[in-house]
């Protein structure tokens, strides 16, 4: 296998204590050039920002991302004028054309008990998350007076277009039966009376054998709870998808099993466990890099074309749960040495 070149990002808080046995994993299966770079909180610190005009410029020149964690109370602040560590992401996210999030969601039956919900309301769901990533509030105009702010919710034809092509091809992929649940407010938005109209238009001219479905977020938030295997792939923009992916993220016990994908049309993507930098147990010994090994697998498939590989990985993870690994956030002992080293014995 030819040499792929990797960014690395580890981070803040958590993110350099589960990159380290991700590397770890990624060289028992093959061969990667690794290039680290500062990012988020750990920028900030050293350039002031929480992502340089270098770094994303090398992120450019690689075939993948991986990014761990960022953020953490040393660096939250409302201050306008201030640095924050998510701002980096968005700017990777921009920078690179990430405008296309996936988002698996697919408890495993080792750990159907470690979720909040009971076992036959999980039990069977498989799910994937497609997430509009450049567009929408987060992107929009922005206004701040002492009084009153505003965030400007804006998307285009072309930006929805993409992302529903992304969603109907990710489902022809997954199903022989491919369903899509387009979610949005199209009741009192504007933006989402143009998203249901253009997702409606895509989906009669190009993919008329993938049944199609218009849920209302809040409807969808709650049918996630209620019944999450109707769900195949949920289509949505920016602001719901990070919301819904996150309410998903707990029907797999804990929000540190959850991977993601970001991608362009062109140009690497980039890979990134769901959960945060979680501070409070930073430097412990503790953090579950599971989410971060499949994030890898997802590195592995979407950004590198290593299917193989990518199912290794995916399956030791699997392994190492079903012979009784849990990590403190799903309900066991073991800490990231002890769940590297598990998941590193089930590698096949």
């Amino acid at each position: 296998m030819a040499t792929h070149l990797i960014a690395t990002l580890p981070g803040d808080g958590i993110g350099p204590e589960i990159m380290e046995p991700t590397l770890e994993l990624l060289e028992a299966l093959g061969d990667f050039e690794f290039e680290e770079h500062l990012f988020g909180g750990a920028s900030i610190d050293v350039y002031g920002v929480a992502l340089t005009d270098e770094v994303l410029a090398d992120c450019r020149k690689s075939d993948a991302v991986l990014l761990a964690a960022v953020g953490g109370p040393k660096w939250d602040t409302t201050d306008p004028e201030q640095p924050r560590p998510e701002q980096g992401l968005l700017g990777l996210r921009k920078g690179l054309g990430l405008y296309a999030n996936l988002r698996p969601v697919k408890p495993l039956p080792a750990l159907y008990d470690a979720s909040p919900l009971r076992r036959e309301r999980i039990e069977g769901t498989d799910l994937l998350v497609v997430r509009e990533l450049t567009g929408g509030i987060y992107f929009g105009e922005k206004t701040r007076t002492a009084t009153s702010a505003s965030d400007v919710c804006s998307y285009t034809t072309e930006e929805i277009e993409r992302i529903a092509r992304t969603a109907f091809t990710s489902a022809e992929a997954r199903s022989s039966s491919p369903k899509v649940s387009s979610v949005d407010k199209a009741n009192v938005l504007e933006t989402s009376r143009l998203w249901r109209q253009v997702v409606s238009e895509l989906h009669s001219r190009e993919f008329p054998g993938v049944e199609l479905e218009h849920v209302l977020v809040d409807n969808a938030a709650m049918q996630l709870v209620s019944s999450p295997r109707d769900f195949d792939t949920i289509l949505t923009e920016n602001m719901f998808g990070d919301i819904l992916s996150d309410e998903a993220a707990m029907l797999t016990g804990s929000i540190g099993m959850l991977p993601s994908a970001s991608l362009s049309g062109d140009g690497p993507g980039m890979f990134e466990p769901v959960h945060g930098s979680a501070p409070d147990i930073a430097g412990k010994g503790v953090a579950n890099p599971l989410a971060m090994f499949l994030s890898a697998a997802m590195m592995l498939r979407h950004g590198l074309g290593l299917a193989s590989e990518a199912a290794a990985v995916e399956s030791g993870v699997e392994r190492a749960l079903a012979q009784g690994l849990r990590t403190p956030d799903l309900g066991g002992g073991a800490g990231t040495e002890q769940a590297t080293r598990a998941v590193l014995e089930n590698l096949e």
